[in-house]
């Protein structure tokens, strides 16, 4: 299966953003309010219908969770280590590596429930959407952490009121409880969930820094790797290791396999670091995120121990 051909949909949204942007008069601030629409209203939307809509088996879930969360845990773990490496680790800005460790490990839920619709249908989705809920809270205190000596007020109080963790949890609770939608309901839901993936796509696009790539030196170099190679060859062996089905290993070597989040550079902007340094490594990511993908889709998933 040519895994490349597959996500060019996807990723040519990406690229329509970015000409939009930077071409015509659809320029950075409308895109801004794009994605405040996309992320606090249509990605929620999208999450709670993902996971209401499917019965979902926590017992036959939970090797797939659990591959999914250490996968993190030990992304997080390599990520703050970085300075430490023997030779590499005096070369490496400290300040530099407290704004950008989260590009290592966090990952961009637009493209995530993109492929993971495309390629795995409305099961791969409810997998997805539910590893997202998960992952989401840890990831953001784990960015959030080594910045924290120079104060992020209310760090809690965001979590507790971020629409992905909102729309997860409510989520999960309506599948718990056995409620569901009224299927009159049901069609505006699936029609908001299909706007928040086209539009968050090209938000992604919109927001990529070009010209910050070229700072993007040893540092960087070292987080590309971790992020694009590293945790995609995790992931393979998780998913051998705790005998993972061919839906869960395909929807975990995507997880693996995605470029990092665009808020990366919002957060560490906001918490008074070198943004624009940020914003290029999230432009590299993207960008290597259509070789990543096609190496764990069509590469990884075919071994075998």
């Amino acid at each position: 299966m040519n895994y490349a051909q597959l996500l060019f949909p996807d990723f040519s949204l990406i690229l329509c953003g970015y000409f939009l942007c930077r071409y015509t008069g659809l320029n950075r601030p409308v895109w801004q309010q794009a994605e405040f629409l996309v992320y606090y209203f249509l990605f929620p939307v999208l999450l709670f219908h993902s996971i209401v809509k499917s019965p979902l088996d926590i017992q036959t879930t939970s090797s797939f969770l659990l591959s999914g969360i250490t996968m993190g845990l030990v992304g997080i773990g390599l990520s703050y280590s970085l300075p430490y490496w023997p030779w590499l680790g005096r070369h490496i800005d400290a300040r530099d590596h407290a704004a950008s460790a989260q590009i290592g490990f966090r990952f961009n839920s637009f493209i995530a429930l993109a492929l993971v619709e495309r390629l795995a249908g409305s099961e791969g989705l409810l997998l997805i959407a539910v590893l997202i809920g998960f992952c989401v809270p840890m990831f953001n205190v784990a960015a959030v952490w080594p910045m924290a000596r120079h104060g992020e007020s209310g760090l809690w109080r965001e979590l507790i009121r971020n629409p992905l963790i909102l729309a997860t949890t409510g989520g999960l609770a309506f599948n718990l409880l056995g409620l569901s939608v009224p299927a009159f309901i049901d069609p505006t839901l699936s029609k908001i969930g299909g706007a928040a993936l086209t539009l968050g796509l090209m938000s992604v696009g919109a927001g990529l820094e070009i010209k910050a790539l070229y700072q993007a030196k040893l540092l960087g170099s070292l987080l590309m790797g971790l992020k694009h190679l590293a945790l995609p060859l995790i992931a393979w062996g998780l998913a051998q290791w705790f005998q993972l089905n061919e839906l869960q290993t395909l929807v975990l070597l995507i997880f693996s396999a995605l470029p990092t989040a665009s808020t990366c550079y919002v957060l560490a902007s906001r918490m008074g670091y070198n943004g624009p340094y940020v914003a290029g490594l999230v432009t590299l990511s993207t960008l290597l995120g259509m070789l990543s993908l096609p190496f764990a889709l069509g590469v990884l998933r075919d071994w075998k121990f």
